[in-house]
């Protein structure tokens, strides 16, 4: 099943299940978060529901699509891909931290600043080095607290594409503080197109994840190309690791860090800023993973930066 929250023709946002070209949709006051909780069975009688007796069929291309969980209760951002981690750092002179190979670590970002599939995007008052990031996220489905990896495998409810934006200029200067990212980051998490369930995904199981190609384009040239099967650490391993000493609740979006040749930071390092530029307004940034979908936003001009002290 692939699930989208949308808006129809400037309607409130609703539930739909994707059939070929057109959406499903549930009755108003339904929310895809709503449907999570348990094993799957809610999702699934929903999913009957939908294709048995739909409270309305809307032209997919017609519809406005918001993230699939428009404000999550938390989204956290893992560091998963080796080929990512090891250029980057390789780029900058320094070794691999032999501790990544043992701690799936991440970061928390906004979930006020998530954002969906086609919305636009604005830079960030202060920066002039916008970034994408090329990811997958897993949606949990159901709560928990200190599973093991296997098991929380079975706590996922679906998987979209993310693209984790990022200011790497105020990226940069947060973290010589030896805190953050923050204002580097919470500007905007776009996710989407749908959560796709994993079952879908079950033909394409290789090694620690699935077999599905990442891309990702700017003004339709291609930037980045890779596979989730790269991944270092499975979404079961990430899960099991946030839910360490503390609680997982459905809705919450795992991320899987950015994908190898992900973002123009790992490839402007690698070819140069000349050929890898930072993203500016007008930018059109596509990230398509197979089975899940694209992404397509563009990049506009942000609010002006406001000081926090005058200037001295």
């Amino acid at each position: 099943m692939r699930w989208v929250t949308y808006r129809a023709q400037g309607g409130e946002a609703r539930v739909g299940l994707i059939r070929d070209t057109e959406i499903l949709g549930l009755e108003t006051g339904v929310t895809l978060i709503g449907l999570l909780g348990d094993d799957g069975e809610r999702l699934a009688l929903a999913g009957e529901r939908a294709l048995s007796d739909p409270a309305e069929v809307v032209r997919l291309d017609a519809a406005t699509l918001l993230a699939p969980i428009p404000r999550p209760p938390s989204v956290r951002d893992f560091y998963a891909f080796e080929q990512h981690v090891r250029t980057a750092r390789q780029r900058r002179g320094l070794e691999m931290e032999p501790d990544w190979y043992e701690l799936p670590v991440f970061y928390f970002t906004n979930p006020a600043a998530v954002a969906g599939p086609r919305d636009d995007v604005a830079i960030p008052p202060g920066s002039s080095q916008l970034d994408f990031e090329l990811e997958v996220a897993a949606i949990v489905g159901r709560g928990g607290r200190d599973l093991h990896p296997e098991e929380a495998e079975r706590h996922i409810a679906g998987f979209c594409v993310m693209n984790d934006w990022s200011a790497r200029d105020l990226q940069r200067r947060e973290m010589k503080l030896s805190l953050g990212p923050a204002k580097g980051k919470d500007f905007a998490t776009t996710l989407g197109p749908a959560l796709t369930t994993p079952n879908e995904l079950e033909p394409f199981r290789k090694d620690h994840a699935y077999d599905l190609a990442m891309t990702a384009t700017v003004n339709g040239k291609e930037y980045s190309r890779g596979s989730l099967a790269d991944i270092y650490w499975s979404f079961g391993e990430m899960l099991a690791y946030a839910s360490r000493g503390t609680e997982i609740a459905p809705g919450d979006v795992i991320g899987s860090g950015t994908c190898g040749t992900g973002c123009i930071l790992e490839l402007s390092l690698v070819h140069g800023e000349e050929e890898y530029p930072w993203l500016r307004p007008g930018d059109e940034v596509r990230l398509e993973v197979d089975q899940l979908g694209p992404l397509s936003n563009r990049v506009v001009e942000g609010p002006p930066l406001q000081p926090i002290r005058p200037s001295r």
